[in-house]
């Protein structure tokens, strides 16, 4: 069984040894060895060259060679997102730099701890306009947690070993760090562990005291409470906690897109996942709420709806570790600012302190929040036009890989329907772009999320669009032997924005079809695409080939594989909050809903 994530280790003593001299190329490839780093993803070019060549001398760093760098940002982020480690990519200065920017900001917006490595030119030539130069130190400075300028080699230690302590500390995050040619080719005494300061990057992991009695006493004296889990409880390991919590408490649990797998699917406790395309009764159990505990989550629009409505009679127990986030969008009774890990163990304390032996038993809230589990249960429709249900591909998917196994979405209606029809029992095993909504995010993060744990099974659930922008990255995994699964939800069109055309915008398709799937032009033809890229490719149209199909995926690991679903483009996600309504307006179908307002 692969090991369970594991904390970034500290630098290491420097040894009684003379200090080395070495270049600053080589300073990065020793740094990034000393603190641990096993496998990194990148795509050289000039800027970046010193460092390449000195890769060449690495004692234990697995370089992948992408095909995109977008793809190695990516890739980095399903690495760390897999395995709680820490992402590497790599790239040159120039437009490698820029495509980088899209993985960073993706990165950032759902806490994703990667260090992004770029070349620059000469600090000499820095703002002259030179061949393949960008400022994306400036460029990356809203979406990184910090950006870091390197000009001299005896810099170079010290700027890797900041970087990786402010990604994976606090609130994990992308930082990017930049080196000038000049700094990788220059000399310096290579000094290890190095002394650096970070002034005012303090993150607070003990909260007060008086904040957790607080707490506890508004959670005893609740009659509707709720645990509103998000992704901050599996990026600070704190999944066996919030069980004991939960179970201490007995109140029900919702897990957002981004925190699936933080509580086990199968708990009677957990009530399923709330938002835009969330479960009935985890939706409602919110929005009926008299308190909500919100743990590692930023209440995003997608949870709350039109959040001047929402859960309109709740107080708010807020817990995070970034004080930022905290009334940001909703005040809070009572805010917590600490590791939520060691919050949830000082508040069960607290709470069983406070209740004594009068546990609450919340029966009249489970009788109304049980009700809506019988009478809304998660289901689909299947398509009348005799193609394929998307919903039963993806749930046999994971009912033939089961838990262990780490599934990785893009962006769209596949990304809702794995996230609803896959049952979740541990955290790190659902991947996807949840605030950026980046389109092409699953082939290369399935890509690094293989690399970090390759003794799991990993799928790429993907869409045929998000499929077209990043699946370069299968000759990578081919020639890396990193034989992934991606399962191409094959609907011929940008799926959620054809959704939203047949119901808000009277059916008219402008320019969301792909041409990809059934009756059409097939182009291109994934099958065909995958055998060029020598993957073992499988097209399947009819029912009864999907397990079949599904089941030689899971034999075949000596190469990648990728199934072309061709599925019905009038399949829609349901439940369904429309934008800027009110979440007690969720439908739970098309035929079972009240009227859709763009302007409520």
């Amino acid at each position: 069984m692969p090991a369970e994530p594991t904390a970034v280790p500290r630098p290491p003593a420097a040894s009684a040894s003379s200090t080395p001299v070495l270049t600053g190329a080589e300073a990065v490839v020793r740094s990034l060895e000393l603190l641990g780093v096993e496998d990194v993803f990148g795509l050289p070019g000039g800027a970046i060259l010193p460092a390449y060549d000195a890769l060449m001398g690495a004692n234990s760093l697995n370089h992948i060679l992408v095909r995109h760098e977008q793809g190695a940002g990516h890739a980095a982020e399903g690495y760390a997102s897999a395995s709680g480690k820490v992402g590497v990519a790599i790239a040159t200065s120039g437009p490698g730099a820029t495509n980088l920017v899209t993985a960073i900001a993706d990165a950032h917006m759902d806490s994703v701890p990667i260090v992004a490595i770029t070349g620059q030119v000469f600090s000499t030539l820095m703002g002259t306009d030179a061949f393949q130069e960008a400022d994306i130190v400036g460029i990356t400075m809203p979406i990184t947690k910090h950006s870091i300028l390197v000009k001299r080699a005896e810099d170079v230690p010290g700027a890797l070993a900041q970087a990786f302590e402010i990604a994976s500390t606090g609130r994990p995050g992308p930082v990017l760090v930049d080196i000038t040619k000049d700094a990788q080719q220059a000399e310096a005494p290579f000094v290890w562990p190095p002394k650096y300061d970070l002034p005012g990057y303090r993150p607070v992991t003990k909260a007060h005291g008086k904040q957790i009695q607080a707490a506890a006493t508004l959670i005893a004296e609740a009659e509707k409470p709720v645990l509103y889990v998000g992704g901050g409880v599996i990026r600070g390991r704190a999944s066996a906690q919030l069980k004991t919590f939960a179970e201490t408490t007995g109140a029900p649990v919702v897990t957002t897109l981004m925190a699936r797998g933080a509580f086990p699917d199968s708990h009677e406790q957990h009530l399923g996942m709330p938002g835009m395309h969330g479960a009935v009764p985890a939706v409602l159990a919110l929005q009926e709420s008299d308190l909500i505990v919100a743990l590692g989550a930023r209440f995003d629009d997608r949870v709350t709806g039109n959040t001047s409505l929402f859960a309109p009679n709740a107080k708010v127990v807020h817990v995070d570790i970034d004080p930022a986030e905290i009334g940001k969008i909703r005040a809070a009774a009572v805010p917590i600012v600490g590791d939520v890990a060691e919050v949830l163990v000082d508040l069960d304390t607290a709470f069983r302190s406070t209740v004594g032996a009068e546990v609450p038993e919340y029966a009249e809230w489970w009788q109304y929040l049980n009700g809506l589990r019988d009478q809304f249960p998660l289901g689909y429709t299947a398509p009348t036009d005799g193609l394929l249900a998307p919903q039963q591909i993806i749930s046999r998917i994971g009912e033939l890989t089961g838990p262990e196994g780490v599934y990785v979405a893009g962006v769209g209606q596949h990304q809702m329907w794995t996230a609803q029809f896959i049952k979740y029992e541990r955290p790190n095993s659902w991947l996807n772009s949840g605030g950026a909504g980046t389109m092409g995010y699953s082939v290369p993060a399935a890509m690094g999320a293989k690399v970090s744990q390759p003794d799991r099974v990993v799928w790429a659930i993907d869409g045929d669009g998000c499929f077209q922008m990043t699946n370069q990255e299968l000759a990578t995994c081919v020639l890396n032997n990193i034989p992934i699964k991606v399962a191409i939800i094959n609907n011929s069109s940008l799926g959620m924005v054809r959704q939203w055309q047949t119901l808000f915008y009277d059916g008219r398709y402008s320019h969301t079809d792909l041409n990809t799937g059934h009756d059409s032009k097939r182009i291109p033809d994934f099958v065909k695409l995958a055998d060029a890229y020598g993957a073992l490719a499988i097209r399947v149209e009819k029912e009864d080939e999907i397990d079949d199909a599904i089941k030689l995926a899971l034999e075949t690991n000596d190469r990648p594989v990728v199934i072309d679903f061709v599925v019905s483009s009038d399949a829609m996600v349901w439940p369904m909050v429309p934008q800027g309504v009110s979440n007690s307006y969720i439908q739970y179908a098309r035929d079972n809903s009240p009227a859709f307002d763009e302007e409520a």
